[in-house]
């Protein structure tokens, strides 16, 4: 499963505060959420989110478990996360909701905002198309990935019924 994109690029321990606020919390529309997707780090965030690749540090998607994090990033039009490390709720609830996630330690030193990043979910790596660079990150394998082909949790469960 392969995603290219540019990169959008944060740093260490961006949490689900800072993902979606509190305060959106009462709107379900994902279009909603992603409009106001990192706020309070980047205003600008759901101009330049459409088409891109989120690329960050250590504990991406740490704090609460909300599951609108995940949502909103989707619905501002991100195509996946990579980072160093996640918070594992974080974690299991992108799969959920068919948001495309890879760890990959060393992504974040690797890659610059902008750069034009293809995601070999499947081979785990991480090609940053402008420098050259491969990062091999942990693959994603099993019903991990399963669930992103079919589009999330949801979709999965109703493609077997």
């Amino acid at each position: 499963m392969l995603i290219r994109g540019r990169a959008i690029v944060y740093g260490d321990k961006i949490d689900t505060d800072v993902i979606i606020p509190a305060k959106y919390l009462v709107y379900t529309d994902p279009a909603i959420l992603g409009q106001h997707a990192m706020e309070p780090i980047d205003p600008e965030f759901p101009k330049k989110a459409k088409g891109a690749i989120l690329v960050a540090g250590r504990a991406f998607g740490m704090g609460s478990s909300r599951e609108q994090a995940a949502i909103a990033l989707k619905g501002a039009g991100v195509l996946a996360v990579v980072a160093e490390s996640f918070a594992r709720i974080f974690y299991r609830n992108a799969i959920n909701v068919g948001l495309p996630v890879l760890q990959a330690p060393g992504v974040r030193a690797k890659v610059r905002e902008g750069d034009e990043l293809e995601v070999d979910l499947t081979g785990g790596v991480v090609r940053n198309l402008t420098t050259g660079e491969a990062i091999q990150g942990k693959p994603l394998a099993g019903l991990p990935l399963e669930i992103l082909k079919a589009g999330g949790l949801l979709q999965y469960l109703k493609n077997r019924a």
